[in-house]
């Protein structure tokens, strides 16, 4: 059984009474009576941690209610303010610096909340869920080197810690140590410690194994869809909206987006002449792709629409490329993808992967297709391309492409928002 926590230092003990009283009011969600009575206690008793605690707790509570950030703001200066009492009892001191970083975090407040963890850590050096607290902290920043040392010391003192462990994992996938941080992301999946059943574990690890060559892989992914982070062992994004139609390949009819297609397919060679320009002119403007998806070639993009919003200058190099696009707001308006140029050069493998999200559907224009060599697996099917044509499929699922030709290929791609998604989904869906 979990020992309950001391919150009440001798002083505390003494007003007892006073502060469970306040405390039943906010358990039953009398929430401005509850500030009110934690108010005047501590306005009567400046020096008791457990009444600033409850102001800070009803703070928070209203701060829900009121859906106000002013109000939260206010709370996590009173949690800041019970760690500056003195006799705190250390339960106490716990609860609300961690109740403290978890509302900075909320609200963005990043560096705050990093100070708090930084905070904790000084104060319960031997605690290592405060450690494994601020490796998180460090991730929400995007400073993986800093994290990694949190988890490198916490592995050291726990060795077993598999939250330690498949955040460790995580790190090193993302410095493209493939093989080492498979140990770490499976161990840890494995110990099923609170934290570690995440989608992004789940999707990391599967990821390695493909690019090991090892067909386990796909136990991992099926553990993944069973635990309910995957909408199927092949359609892996982790950006979703639920119930939206899913299939690996896409016709134009289904789409119901016919008058872009036929656009695309009759303006064909007007689209591939200024991408062909634009290679001519600065092979610069053309940038390797950056996802580390590729296992080995030389495959390169230039985007005209990123996240809903138009490339000026990129336009620029294919003005009537743009001009003809600017029609077809399920193109252009969509947040959730590109619209660009992409060529591929011979001896180029991209390794299975999967698209961040299920609320687009990706076109793919044949510009410059040579006679062999070039293929696309989406799921289970394999398919080519040819030039002037669409091929529309759902990058949600998992793709590969192969480019075994003599020569380069050139494609143009137009990502669209998923047919079956509302306008006002379309109008506040954040962009990826």
């Amino acid at each position: 059984k979990k020992k309950k926590p001391k919150l009440l230092n001798k002083f505390d003990k003494t007003i007892k009474a006073e502060l469970d009283a306040a405390e039943k009011l906010r358990k039953k969600g009398k929430v401005e009576e509850a500030l009110r009575a934690f108010e005047a206690l501590v306005n009567q008793y400046p020096q008791s941690p457990r009444a600033r605690y409850g102001k800070a707790q009803s703070e928070d509570d209203l701060a829900e209610k009121m859906r106000s950030n002013e109000m939260l703001q206010q709370a996590i200066n009173t949690y800041d303010e019970v760690a500056s009492l003195p006799n705190v009892p250390s339960d106490l001191l716990k609860l609300s610096l961690k109740r403290e970083a978890d509302r900075q975090q909320f609200l963005g407040r990043m560096r705050g909340s990093l100070v708090t963890l930084q905070k904790l850590v000084q104060l319960f050096p031997s605690d290592t869920s405060f450690k494994n607290d601020l490796g998180v902290g460090y991730l929400l920043m995007g400073d993986n080197s800093n994290a990694k040392k949190v988890y490198e010391e916490v592995l050291s003192l726990a060795p077993n810690d598999g939250f330690a462990k498949v955040h460790y994992g995580f790190i090193l996938k993302a410095e493209n140590k493939i093989a080492e941080s498979i140990p770490y992301l499976k161990e840890g999946l494995e110990s099923g410690e609170p934290g570690t059943d995440d989608g992004r574990f789940y999707f990391h690890l599967g990821d390695a194994l493909q690019r090991i060559g090892d067909k386990e892989a796909y136990k991992w992914y099926e553990l993944g869809y069973q635990r309910g982070h995957f909408a199927s062992v092949w359609q892996r994004s982790l950006y979703n909206v639920k119930g939206l139609k899913a299939q690996p390949w896409w016709t134009a009819k289904e789409t119901g987006y016919t008058e872009l297609v036929k656009s695309l397919e009759k303006n064909w060679k007007l689209i591939r002449d200024e991408g062909l320009a634009v290679m001519d002119k600065k092979r610069s403007l053309f940038l390797p792709e950056d996802e580390n998806l590729r296992e080995k070639g030389d495959w390169s993009q230039f985007t005209l629409w990123q996240q809903g919003r138009k490339n000026e200058n990129s336009c620029k190099g294919a003005p009537k490329t743009c001009a003809l696009l600017e029609r077809f707001p399920e193109a252009t308006g969509c947040r959730r993808g590109q619209i660009k140029y992409s060529v591929m050069h011979p001896g180029t493998h991209v390794w299975p992967h999967t698209g961040p999200t299920n609320c687009r559907l990706r076109m793919h224009l044949g510009l410059v297709i040579p006679k062999e060599g070039c293929r696309i697996r989406c799921a289970q099917e394999n398919r080519t391309w040819e030039e002037g044509k669409v091929l529309i499929f759902d990058d949600s699922f998992e793709h590969e492409v192969w480019q075994d030709a003599e020569s380069y290929r050139l494609i143009f791609i137009v990502d669209v928002w998923h047919p079956e998604l509302t306008a006002q989904q379309r109008r506040t869906l954040p962009a990826i």
